[in-house]
C-alpha cells in the first residue's frame, strides 16, 4: 500500500482519523507542562489536527513547527487557529524536510509510517536534530488489525533508535487515556 499524500488527504476527507483523540494526549500535556526554554524550535511531524502545538503556543512558546504531508488537514489546521504563522506551517514529505531543532515532538506519526520506513524515520530524526537534541513522545506497543497505525515491540523500536540515541525517558506510559492504557510508551532520546 502507498502512502501517497492522496492516501493521507482522502483518510481526512472520509474522516478516517479514529487515531485523533479530539485534544492533545495527556502524557504529553504533562511533559509540555516541564519545559523551560521558550524560544526552543520544536517540529511535530506528521501533526493532523496539530493539537500539540495549540497547547505548546498557549503556554508561550514561540518557536513551534507543524508538518504533514496532507494539504487537507494543514487547510483545516490554518482556518482553525488563523494567528498561528504560516511560516511555521510545512505542508511537505517528512523524509525531505531539512531544518534543526531542539525538540521534535512523536505522537502517531511513527505508528503511520511503513514498518519498513522505521530506521530511515530513526535516521531522519537525527538530521533533524541539533546536538544534544531531543526527541519525545509516545510509541504504540500493541499490535492492531488494521493498518495504519502499524504497532510493534519497545525491543523492536529500540533498535532503530539506539544507534543515533541515548536514552533519557524508555518507559511505559502511566497517564495514557483509558483507551490507550496499557499500550503506550513514553521516550524522551537526546541525540548522539
Amino acid at each position: 500500500m502507498s502512502f501517497s499524500k492522496e492516501y493521507w488527504n482522502k483518510r481526512y476527507l472520509d474522516g478516517q482519523d479514529g487515531w485523533d483523540i479530539g485534544e492533545i494526549s495527556s502524557p504529553l500535556k504533562e511533559y509540555f507542562k516541564q519545559l523551560g526554554d521558550k524560544e526552543m524550535r520544536i517540529l511535530i511531524p506528521g501533526c493532523g489536527n496539530a493539537y500539540e502545538a495549540i497547547c505548546l503556543m498557549s503556554q508561550g512558546f514561540t518557536n513551534v513547527f507543524v508538518l504533514d504531508y496532507s494539504d487537507v488537514v494543514m487547510e483545516r489546521f490554518r482556518k482553525a487557529f488563523p494567528t498561528f504563522p504560516r511560516s511555521h506551517m510545512i505542508t511537505a514529505d517528512f523524509f525531505e524536510h531539512t531544518g534543526q531543532y531542539d525538540l521534535i515532538v512523536e505522537q502517531t506519526f511513527f505508528c503511520a509510517l511503513q514498518p519498513e520506513q522505521r530506521s530511515d524515520y530513526a535516521r531522519q530524526m537525527h538530521a533533524l536534530l541539533v546536538p544534544g537534541g531531543r526527541l519525545s513522545g509516545m510509541l504504540f506497543t500493541a499490535e492492531f488489525k488494521e493498518s495504519p497505525p502499524f504497532g510493534g515491540t519497545t525491543e523492536e523500536y529500540e533498535g532503530y533508535f539506539r544507534p543515533f540515541f541515548e536514552f533519557h525517558t524508555w518507559a511505559a506510559c502511566y497517564n495514557s487515556i483509558a483507551p490507550r492504557q496499557g499500550r503506550e510508551w513514553f521516550m524522551i532520546l537526546r541525540k548522539k
